[in-house]
């Protein structure tokens, strides 16, 4: 071993503390790029493979009812591969001990054999027998949350009539990956249930013997989905197609979808934040071990070393940081992601699910951590090219400290000796002292940054339920219904106030932009449901024209003024210009409104209702849940409070969970940075410490003199990271945000205080750690020069 790799040994054991810190700073950005990377891979990888395992349909064309000679004519559509008529409805399933009824889908299977298309999973059970009518499939995350096994019986309401059915098995499908009721954002396997049934069974208990009500359609490789789309829709808008779309606007595959890509933006802007945090650190350690190896560096040249060799030896001290730390980081992802994906599988239905890492994964992160860690030390190296040994062996020249010295003299009467030190030590060098602000900024920064966040989903859901929806349950129709239906609702002992809204399925357009979704007719003004702007004040439902969410304006490229395309995909299927009058933020979906009214005028359906919100005294709930339930135009009933509990969970799991990952990281990452200036700090005053022994100082007196400057410090670095915690917060959380929902970054006075609480402790903690090394100090071997 060589003179200098001995050396290099050396040093990485003296400073095994502060280069453990930095190594575990950089293990944290490779475990998020590596845990992200893999998920990304494995849902992407996992879904197209359940996909295609099970064929799932590329377009969907819902219709009122079309004869089955019609399939023939969508499969001679050029570019169409295969197709497949089948009859979905709507269902209500009834739980013991449970008043409100719990929404379903029914969908039929054929009677033999496996569908072409949306074929199923069998978790449990067998599939269905054609000789019994009365048996079914059921989603298997309804049936677990009630506790519902093969053999079990359940009881239905579909179309008016009550049906009993028994459980043959349990399945799951790809296109129910996420499994959440019609009109509602967050799925919940209580509240909503999926039944396969025999196609006969389905088509006579919806009347649509001989018929379809929904055709699925699967596309050649090289087809268009949009001319196929236009293709379906002519041939059957005369038997009330209600517009077909692909799979990029199934509501299942659109959340996954959006989960994939809120993951896809986290792993590549959050894990370089970390990535420059250990490099600005090595920098900082490196430029300080060459200021004090200044002499050693001017004896090895000296003695023939050329400034290659000395430079590679410090260079071989941050690669081997960075790469202990990248392997560590990449061992920690794995494990990280492996768990993370159950959650998933749990989450979004995945008959499977492998974490899986793309080799190249490793090695960019590998690469990428040691690029950045490297770039802080390249900037350090060149001060060893430039010296010459005769200079280099000679002390530095001294330092003009003419200024800090009449501070000092100025302060003289205020401060004792010790805290003079400090205030010197921070004078004389402040461009040090700034650097080591920054990097503790930056850790309270990261800290500030994700409570805000964590602050902004509590801040969504209770924005979402406590000052838009003042409601307390939802109840949707099976059709658009006149106003006699609002009056049989009002006349229900317990119902207080009733307020309808319209809900159109629509397409908006906007030149090549496209959004397809619903155009909701709200009354003015509105008091159970609200549209609320940027400053938490109402926006009101006009005539004159329609408001647009903030996330639907943006995707549409409009602006208040503007007209937009509105392309009904029911009834007469219209298509409206509708001026845009406003936009306003909007914290879940990307909802439009335009006044309940107006919009039936457009449609020229007057006085059309889909649902209702109710305001229910609590004394009667039960009774008036039980009335409802038996109405046969009601095709469901959402709790508020069950919306926001399943709402809550959707963000607490899923991609949500990522963010607690994160700020339990941004709280390892603020104690490692203020540790690493504590003993960075240390093992550059530990001569000067002794020397204070020596002359009589006490323990305490010289830890004060060494800690005191990182007090100092510290506290300058507080209101630095609260602006960066602002800043951080606004691209963190806009990462996280969705076309679906919007994360508000509620940085207010608890995030910074909680912020700069934890920066505190850190330096506490920090501080004690690096105090009992001082009180252990060894005065004759610190009083030594080493060389």
């Amino acid at each position: 071993m060589s003179p200098l790799d001995r050396k290099l040994l050396r040093d990485l054991w003296r400073m095994k503390l502060q280069t453990s810190a930095i190594g575990l700073v950089i293990a944290v950005g490779v475990l998020l790029l590596v845990m992200m990377g893999g998920l990304v891979n494995s849902l992407e990888q996992t879904r197209q493979a359940y996909y295609d395992r099970y064929r799932l349909a590329d377009v969907f064309a819902p219709v009122k009812r079309a004869p089955d000679h019609l399939l023939t004519r969508l499969s001679e559509i050029p570019g169409v591969a295969a197709v497949e008529g089948r009859v979905v409805g709507g269902a209500l399933v009834d739980i013991e001990d449970q008043t409100v009824p719990v929404r379903a889908q029914a969908v039929s299977l054929p009677a033999f054999g496996e569908p072409r298309l949306n074929a199923v999973y069998l978790a449990e059970g067998r599939r269905l027998d054609p000789r019994h009518m009365d048996e079914i499939l059921l989603l298997q995350g309804f049936a677990n949350a009630h506790d519902l096994e093969p053999g079990d019986s359940i009881s239905a309401t579909i179309h008016g009539a009550r049906h009993t059915f028994r459980i043959a098995g349990l399945a799951q499908a790809p296109e129910f990956l996420y499994s959440t009721a019609p009109g509602e954002l967050a799925p919940d396997d209580a509240r909503f249930a999926v039944i396969w049934m025999n196609e006969e069974a389905l088509a006579a208990a919806l009347d649509l013997d001989g018929a379809f009500n929904e055709a699925l359609i699967s596309l050649e490789r090289s087809a268009q989905a949009p001319a196929i789309i236009d293709a379906a829709d002519r041939i059957l808008m005369r038997y009330g197609g209600t517009g077909a779309y692909g799979l990029v606007d199934q509501i299942s595959n659109r959340f996954i979808t959006e989960e994939i890509s809120g993951l896809r933006v986290s792993s590549r802007s959050v894990p370089p934040v970390f990535m420059g945090v250990a490099a600005f650190l090595l920098y900082i350690v490196i430029s300080r071990m060459i200021e004090a190896e200044r002499t050693q560096i001017g004896l090895l040249k000296a003695f023939g070393y050329s400034s290659t060799e000395i430079g590679w030896h410090y260079l071989k001290f941050i690669l081997l940081v960075s790469i202990t730390g990248a392997l560590l980081g990449c061992a920690l992802g794995v494990l990280s992601g492996q768990a993370l994906s159950g959650v998933y599988r749990q989450y979004y239905k995945f008959p499977f699910l492998l974490f899986r890492v793309d080799p190249g994964s490793f090695m960019t992160a590998i690469l990428v951590s040691v690029a950045s860690a490297s770039a802080g030390g390249f900037l350090v190296l060149r001060k060893i090219f430039a010296l010459a040994p005769a200079v280099a062996m000679r002390p530095p020249a001294p330092a003009d400290y003419s200024g800090s010295a009449r501070l000092v003299a100025a302060l003289k009467r205020y401060l004792d000796q010790p805290t003079r030190m400090i205030v010197r030590r921070v004078a004389r060098q402040p461009m040090r002292a700034f650097a080591s602000t920054i990097g503790i900024a930056v850790g309270m920064g990261l800290s500030v940054a994700m409570l805000g966040v964590l602050g902004g989903f509590d801040k969504a859901v209770s924005l979402g339920f406590n000052v838009i929806d003042r409601s307390d349950a939802t109840v949707t129709f099976v059709e658009p219904l006149g106003e006699k239906t609002l009056f049989e609702l009002k006349r229900l002992d317990g119902v207080i106030e009733v307020e309808p809204f319209r809900s159109v399925s629509v397409v908006f357009r906007n030149g090549v932009k496209t959004h397809r979704g619903a155009l909701s007719g709200s009354v003015s003004p509105a008091e159970l449901n609200r549209a609320m702007s940027e400053d938490v004040e109402q926006v009101y439902a006009r005539k004159d024209g329609v408001i647009l969410s903030d996330p639907l304006a943006r995707k549409l490229a409009i602006q208040p003024g503007d007209e937009v395309t509105v392309e009904v995909r029911e009834g007469r299927r219209p298509v409206l210009s509708l001026p845009v009058t406003g936009t306003f933020r909007s914290l879940l979906g990307a909802p439009a409104y335009y006044e309940i009214g107006a919009l039936n005028d457009a449609l020229n359906e007057p006085q059309r209702v889909s649902g209702a919100y109710l305001r229910i005294d609590a004394a009667n709930e039960t009774e008036v849940y039980e009335a409802i339930k038996n109405m046969p135009a009601v095709a469901g009933i959402t709790l508020k409070a069950d919306a926001r509990q399943s709402l809550e969970r959707m963000m607490n799991e899923g991609a949500g969970a990522t963010r607690y990952y994160m700020a339990i990281i941004a709280a390892i990452i603020t104690f490692g940075i203020v540790y690493n200036s504590a003993r960075i700090a240390y093992a550059e005053r530990a001569h000067d410490l002794a020397s204070l022994r020596v002359l009589g100082f006490t323990k305490g007196e010289a830890a004060y003199v060494l800690l005191g400057e990182l007090g100092l410090i510290t506290l300058a670095a507080l209101p630095i990271g609260a602006l960066i915690g602002i800043g951080l917060a606004g691209a963190i959380a806009a990462g996280f945000s969705t076309d679906l929902y919007t994360i508000p970054a509620d940085v207010g006075p608890d995030s910074i205080g909680n912020g700069a609480m934890a920066v505190i402790i850190a330096a506490i903690i920090a501080g004690w750690l690096v105090k009992r090394d001082v009180d252990r100090l060894e005065l004759v071997s610190a009083l030594k020069s080493r060389e």
